[in-house]
C-alpha cells in the first residue's frame, strides 16, 4: 500500500469535525462529549442524541481508541481510483470501550477476513493519508 496517495480522497473538515481532523492528524482519538450530560457521542453533531439538549456545549474528549468488531463487510469494487491498491478492503463497526453504543467505523488493516469474528478486540491506529491528514483505522488485537 502507498504510504501517501494523492489520488485518494482527503477529509475536508467543517465547523463541527475540525477538531475531531486536527486531533486525527496528531494520531489522537477524539469524541464529542456533551457538556449538559456527559455523554460521548460520534460522528460529531449539533444536538446531543441523549439529553437532547437545544443548546448543547461540546468538548472534545480523547478516548482510547479500543474496542469491540460488532460489524462488518468486505468491499470488492473501488468506487473511487485512490482506493483501487486496497480492494478487497475490510470497512467496520467497532464499539469503543469508553460507552456502550458508541461506535466508530473505519476500514479493518492487517487482518484477513477469515480471521474477523463479531466482539474480536480492536484498537484505532492512523493512517497518514496526506500532508497533516491522517485517519483512523482498525487493527485486530491478539486475544
Amino acid at each position: 500500500m502507498p504510504a501517501v496517495d494523492h489520488l485518494r480522497p482527503v477529509p475536508v473538515p467543517d465547523a463541527s469535525s475540525a477538531g475531531f481532523w486536527q486531533a486525527a492528524a496528531d494520531h489522537r482519538l477524539v469524541v464529542q462529549r456533551c457538556t449538559n450530560c456527559g455523554w460521548l457521542s460520534y460522528p460529531p453533531d449539533v444536538i446531543c442524541s441523549r439529553c437532547l439538549t437545544t443548546r448543547p456545549l461540546f468538548e472534545w474528549q480523547p478516548v482510547s481508541g479500543r474496542g469491540t468488531l460488532r460489524s462488518w463487510t468486505v468491499v470488492h469494487t473501488a468506487f473511487l481510483p485512490g482506493f483501487t491498491p486496497y480492494v478487497p478492503y475490510v470497512v467496520a463497526a467497532a464499539e469503543l470501550v469508553e460507552q456502550g453504543g458508541l461506535r466508530l467505523f473505519a476500514r479493518l488493516v492487517d487482518a484477513p477476513e477469515a480471521m474477523l469474528t463479531y466482539g474480536a478486540a480492536v484498537e484505532t491506529v492512523f493512517e497518514d493519508v496526506a500532508d497533516g491528514v491522517a485517519i483512523p483505522v482498525f487493527r485486530l488485537l491478539e486475544s
